[in-house]
C-alpha cells in the first residue's frame, strides 16, 4: 500500500527526487529508507513505475522498453542533478523476486555494497533493457535463478511442493 500511497501523493510527495507522469511510461524517483540521504557513498533510490499491471522483470516484454529507457536516462539525469553522482557511478538494477510486487528499479552508488546485489538476484537494467531489445518476450521464456533465504515463505511454498 506505501507504494500506491507514494504515487498518489499521499504520502511522501516532498521525498519525490523527480517524477515522469506518463501513466504508461513513467515512475516516481524516491529514496529509500535504507538511506538517510547525509552521504553519497550508500546513496539508494527507487523508480516505482506508475503502471500497476507490472509486478516483476517476468512481466517486461519489448513494449517497455520505453518506460525502462525512461528510467535509465531521466533517472541518471535525476540523480546526477541532485546529488552530482554521474550515471557511471551508479548500479541500476531490478530483484528477481522481488520484495514486493510492483515493478521497481533499485539505483545505488556504485560502491556501495547494498543488500541483494549478488549475480543470482539483482538484474543490471542495462542488459534487462538489451534482452529485450533482442527478444521481446526474453523474461517470459528464461529460467531465471535466484536464492531464497531459510526463513522466507517462498521457499516453505517450494519445499510442499516438492521443488526443492
Amino acid at each position: 500500500q506505501w507504494v500506491y500511497n507514494i504515487l498518489e501523493k499521499k504520502a511522501e510527495a516532498d521525498r519525490i527526487i523527480h517524477e515522469n507522469p506518463d501513466p504508461r511510461d513513467g515512475f516516481v524517483l524516491v529514496p529509500d529508507f535504507k538511506w538517510n540521504q547525509n552521504q553519497l557513498d550508500d546513496l539508494y533510490l527507487i523508480a516505482l513505475v506508475h503502471r500497476r499491471d507490472l509486478k516483476s522483470l517476468r512481466d517486461l516484454t519489448a513494449e517497455h522498453l520505453p518506460l525502462l529507457r525512461n528510467i535509465l536516462r531521466e533517472g541518471e539525469e535525476a540523480v546526477t542533478k541532485r546529488f552530482g553522482v554521474p550515471g557511471s557511478q551508479l548500479r541500476l538494477y531490478l530483484h528477481y523476486q522481488p520484495s514486493y510486487y510492483h515493478l521497481h528499479v533499485h539505483f545505488t552508488a556504485l560502491g556501495y555494497d547494498a543488500p541483494g546485489i549478488a549475480a543470482e538476484r539483482a538484474h543490471l537494467l542495462a542488459d534487462v533493457i538489451d534482452n529485450l531489445a533482442m527478444d521481446a518476450a526474453y523474461y517470459q521464456r528464461r529460467a531465471l535463478t535466484f536464492a531464497l533465504r531459510a526463513d522466507e515463505l517462498l521457499l516453505k511454498k517450494f519445499q510442499e511442493a516438492g521443488r526443492v
